[in-house]
């Protein structure tokens, strides 16, 4: 039989198994995994390299406006950092101005993203107004292949949304399939604070973390749990960030609720100390949630390995230290914490900042899939047809070199931000090759593909 591609005795990682095997790749998708015997098909040497399907980030923020500014990255420099990192999928967001249709929203970011992403991707609405006579739209959505809905608890008066909106929402998801992914913080409480704050005078970077406290995120992530309880539909709690919440997660999901969340890197790797860094530098690591103390991140990677957290996304939201490219960066915040545009780079370094915990022993090889890949695509939409390396699945495939090093620094990553909040950390392992739908993208950190080679990806509603 005629393949395209044939790559060739590496150890296949999947969210179950490992295996030595061959993967046959033909028209896109993978054909067969096996002995595959080799024909005028082009051929990839895959011994001594890890096999895994390719990395879907369900949460990342490309060219969005944000606090006067927009994000340092567009969908093509932001995608063309997924690939070089082994990320082949990613979920953006496209934001509902109050008073807009969710269906102009959604054309607004289909003109960002066509023919300009090197990765295949798809979107969640961000709900910012939802009066009654506008709920059924969600069900048009639903239908054209956005699948899911983010509201938020914080930022009132931009995108805070009321326990009854919210819970309207719910209710509609319950008709249409849909899933909610909830920002769980208590955003009117989190406004007292930050007021109080500045009215002290209290104006440096440390204090977007202190006056986001972790009980802000557990109340909210507890009420938003007992809204979609009394909703009786599943629910996504996106980027937690303190353990008092994942506890939550984790109380609703022994009770049998279909409760999910997921976590980041950044979470994981960096802490509150970051925000004590000298002068401006604080600045790198104001996000929302913010970094927490030290031993929270054990917490959460405890919770990783027994299913308490489910997901491991990025939340990539990219802004430079200086202005570029025209836009305004954190400098936005000189005088004033509360100015400073939240969101940090981490599309690029997700998949090997997580590779390197398998080697360090915190996660299985088989769990990093399920956590990075398998479990994105069975919650969002994409199960079967990305997520895992069998036959009829796309041939999204990466390639990972277990036995190399990669240093992490802003002079070498391919994202348009001035700097990487990973700086000089060194990681045991690196992306050796990227294929989306069997084209290869990437191999030994040169680009192959074209930056206009992902698709728009409709996805499936629950069922």
């Amino acid at each position: 039989m005629g393949y395209d591609l044939i790559i060739k005795g590496g150890t296949l990682v999947t969210a179950s198994d490992t295996f030595v095997s061959d993967i046959a790749v033909e028209g896109g998708k993978i054909a067969a995994v096996g002995a595959v015997k080799a024909n005028d098909a082009k051929s990839v040497d895959a011994r001594g390299c890890i096999v895994v399907p390719g990395g879907i980030d369900v949460h990342t923020h490309f060219d969005m406006p944000f606090g006067g500014t927009t994000t340092a990255d567009d969908f093509k420099t932001g995608s063309t950092g997924a690939v070089f990192g082994g990320t082949t999928s990613i979920i953006d967001f496209a934001i509902q101005k109050k008073g807009e249709t969710l269906t102009k929203a959604l054309d607004g970011w289909h003109e960002k993203a066509e023919g300009k992403c090197a990765v295949d991707y798809s979107f969640h609405m961000i709900v910012t107004d939802l009066p009654e006579n506008q709920v059924k739209e969600m069900d048009k959505l639903v239908d054209e292949g956005i699948s899911s809905f983010k509201l938020f608890m914080a930022y009132p008066g931009i995108f805070m949304l009321d326990d009854a909106t919210i819970f309207r929402a719910l209710l509609r998801t319950k008709e249409n399939g849909g899933m909610i992914c909830m920002h769980a913080e208590n955003g009117g409480v989190i406004d007292v604070l930050v007021q109080k704050a500045l009215a002290e005078g209290k104006i440096e970077p440390k204090y977007h973390a202190l006056t986001r406290p972790m009980s802000a995120e557990a109340e909210a992530t507890r009420r938003a749990i007992a809204l979609a309880e009394m909703a009786e539909v599943p629910i996504y709690i996106v980027h937690l960030s303190a353990a008092s919440a994942m506890e939550e997660v984790r109380k609703a999901r022994e009770r049998g609720l279909s409760v999910y969340a997921e976590t980041c890197p950044q979470y994981l790797y960096l802490s509150y100390d970051d925000y004590e860094r000298p002068g401006f530098e604080g600045a790198k690591y104001v996000m929302s949630p913010p970094l927490r103390p030290k031993g929270n991140e054990e917490r959460l990677w405890k919770g990783l390995a027994q299913n308490a957290l489910q997901v491991v996304s990025t939340d990539h939201c990219s802004f430079c230290m200086k202005p570029k490219d025209k836009k305004p960066g954190k400098e936005l915040g000189l005088d004033n914490f509360s100015k400073i545009p939240n969101g940090a780079p981490g599309v690029e370094t997700r998949m090997l900042l997580l590779w390197d915990a398998v080697q360090k022993g915190r996660l299985s090889p088989n769990r990093f899939v399920d956590i990075t890949s398998t479990t994105p695509a069975k919650l969002f939409g994409l199960y079967p047809r990305k997520g895992h390396l069998s036959p009829g699945a796309d041939a999204d495939i990466v390639l990972i070199n277990p036995k190399k090093k990669h240093t992490i620094s802003a002079q070498t990553h391919h994202t348009n931000v001035d700097y990487n909040p990973y700086e000089g950390k060194t990681v045991e392992g690196s992306i050796r090759d990227v294929f989306v739908r069997g084209v290869h993208m990437v191999t030994a950190e040169k680009l192959l593909g074209k930056t206009n080679h992902g698709q728009f990806l409709r996805r499936m509603p629950r069922t």
